[in-house]
């Protein structure tokens, strides 16, 4: 959703800075319902999260969903996430009795660890089937998480071969899929989900920001210049550097000024090009190109 995005719009903005993001496409609720029905039928749940934002892509719906079913949590494209920020993810979890193990799918590393984990979280069950007569089975596993978090991606790299349909495009996954995996797993895939309404704008955002929800549906002049702001104040000199400026802006129109001017992102009449800045901006932190940032940590949502 673009708009003619003009500097004075920057009024409009600091007065109203609410996108009020909601998407809920309606295959995601029936992908709720194929993980609720579906659930009996396998021994592991693999909970897939955005290493940059585990609490905003953490579907709040899943833990009540998966209940005390086994589960493993991946933190995904850990090779964009601040290193230091991400070990505080990990120590927050393990002190919570949760394993989570980051990978980086599109690369392939740590994918082994996630084998290894579901074998030894279902290995008191898969022992007491034997010892009971059972012959052993494949272990079967279920991969829950966000749209874009990487979820085809993985089950390729699990599989050592293109098994599943990927796309940078939520919602590429469009039914449940049951896959075999190396080492006696057998996997249930299902597509991307969401939740009926985002309660927290902040999280919404950082969903948006990470392209969880299509750009196509949103206000990407506005998005573009949130994230500039975000990065204003998480990681400025990473923003400065990626850029060649001699200084930020005062505020962010300001810098998305200064950076629309050094790439050259001019329209007639010597009008920026706030579509092309925004676009820009975003997807090279998505990519990584502005250098491994984490949105968030632990302690911002403690209290929540």
């Amino acid at each position: 959703m673009a708009r003619d995005y003009k500097r004075s719009d920057y009024d409009e903005y600091i007065k109203d800075d609410n996108l009020h993001i909601n998407w809920y496409p309606g295959h995601m609720k029936k992908t709720k319902e194929l993980v609720e029905n579906n659930l009996k039928m396998v021994d592991v749940v693999i909970e897939l999260l955005d290493a940059r934002i585990p609490y905003s892509s953490k579907n709040p719906q899943i833990d009540s969903i998966v209940g005390n079913k086994p589960r493993v949590v991946v933190l995904n494209k850990s090779d964009l996430a601040d290193p230091s920020n991400l070990s505080k993810w990990v120590k927050y979890y393990d002190e919570n009795g949760i394993k989570a193990i980051p990978v980086a799918t599109i690369k392939g590393s740590g994918v082994d660890k996630i084998i290894e984990e579901c074998k030894n979280v279902t290995k008191e069950m898969m022992d007491n089937l034997i010892s009971k007569g059972r012959k052993e089975r494949a272990i079967r596993l279920m991969i829950v998480g966000i749209p874009n978090v990487g979820k085809s991606t993985l089950i390729n790299k699990l599989t050592g071969r293109k098994s599943t349909v990927t796309g940078d495009k939520p919602g590429v996954t469009k039914c449940k899929q049951w896959v075999r995996l190396k080492g006696n797993l057998e996997l249930l895939d299902t597509p991307g989900i969401l939740w009926p309404k985002f309660e927290d704008q902040e999280v919404a955002l950082n969903l948006a920001f990470s392209r969880a929800i299509r750009d196509e549906v949103l206000d990407v002049e506005t998005l573009g210049l949130k994230i500039i702001e975000k990065l204003m104040e998480i990681a400025p000199d990473k923003l400065q550097a990626r850029y060649k400026l001699e200084e930020l802006g005062e505020t962010p129109i300001e810098t998305m000024d200064m950076i629309g001017k050094k790439r050259g992102f001019i329209l007639g009449k010597q009008e920026l090009d706030y579509t092309r800045i925004a676009q820009t901006v975003l997807n090279e932190y998505r990519e990584g190109k502005i250098g491994q940032i984490s949105l968030e940590e632990p302690s911002d949502f403690m209290d929540k």
